[in-house]
């Protein structure tokens, strides 16, 4: 059983370069090794991730998990009049919390482990030659035509009638009901749904230059996990993802459920306790450089 009887939590507030203050949390089991710096899926809080994080601070890391502006303790009093768009999480709030980190370890290397967008935002990122590897877990394309057909209905429903009712009723998507998480700025749902109704998704908009970004100079290795019951972040959708990132060696390694002694993982299963086996692979890629033997080069 984990014991993290020797982690330290320390709640930390991260400032953008835009003036957005960011709730995080900082996770320490001693003299760290290494900085993982974890990123959330869309709608997801950090208290999601607080046991890998910990997890990864008994094996000899220093942990970053952080709220998206918008989400979790980083939501502002006024969500529909924010503001916030998508590609901010990745620009300001993603490049904020890299150097928070690199403050907290700065004689490691830094690494970071992305969840669904957390992955996919890193080319918006700054200081892109700070990083030594990245891991990627369920991270892949929203266009709902990669997607497991039986999840394709409700995403559309989702996109184009609940949503559009929640825009028009409240200004932004509330937690609950139809949606899972938390409660998403209006722009960030617009963002989103527009990308995930082409399977170029977010390129023309990097190409057109509506958004500055960093993934043409992500040079450091990525590693991507796939779960195959995750109906969302499939091969497909993740092998489109990691075409974002031309210029850097790529990975993908595909797991099951019973791979992992569990009868479901999903899309954001990989996170709960009962997962270790799959943290453990996570380590030695994030620690070392370690791949599992069934890793396939992209």
């Amino acid at each position: 059983m984990l014991d993290i009887s020797t982690v330290q939590v320390e709640e930390v507030t991260i400032k953008t370069e835009d003036g957005w203050l960011l709730s995080g949390s900082l996770f320490q089991g001693g003299d760290p090794q290494v900085g993982v710096l974890i990123s959330a899926g869309t709608g997801f809080p950090r208290r999601i991730y607080r046991h890998v994080a910990a997890y990864f601070a008994t094996r000899g890391a220093a942990v970053l998990t952080y709220d998206f502006r918008g989400i979790g303790d980083s939501k502002p009093a006024d969500l529909a009049g924010s503001g916030i768009d998508y590609p901010d999480w990745g620009r300001h709030d993603m490049s904020a919390a890299l150097h928070r980190l690199a403050e907290a370890v700065p004689n490691a290397p830094l690494t970071t482990l992305g969840h669904s967008i957390g992955g996919q935002f890193v080319g918006f990122m700054e200081a892109q030659s700070d990083v030594e590897r990245h891991a990627f877990v369920g991270v892949g394309s929203g266009y709902w035509g990669v997607h497991k057909w039986r999840n394709v209905p409700i995403e559309l429903f989702f996109w184009w009638g609940y949503g559009s009712y929640c825009l028009a009723r409240f200004g932004f998507i509330p937690a609950g009901g139809l949606w899972g998480g938390e409660a998403l700025p209006p722009d960030v749902f617009k963002t989103w749904r527009r990308w995930s109704a082409r399977r170029s998704y977010l390129l023309p908009e990097l190409a057109d230059g509506r958004y500055p970004h960093h993934f043409d100079k992500v040079k450091a290795p990525i590693s991507a996990w796939v779960l195959s019951d995750d109906p969302i972040a499939t091969e497909t959708a993740c092998s489109d993802t990691l075409s974002h990132y031309p210029n850097c060696q790529k990975h993908l390694v595909v797991r099951r459920p019973f791979d992992l002694g569990s009868k479901k993982v999903g899309h954001e299963g990989a996170f709960r306790k009962g997962h270790e086996p799959l943290w453990e692979e996570l380590w030695d890629w994030l620690s070392c450089g370690s791949l599992p033997t069934s890793a396939q080069a992209k």
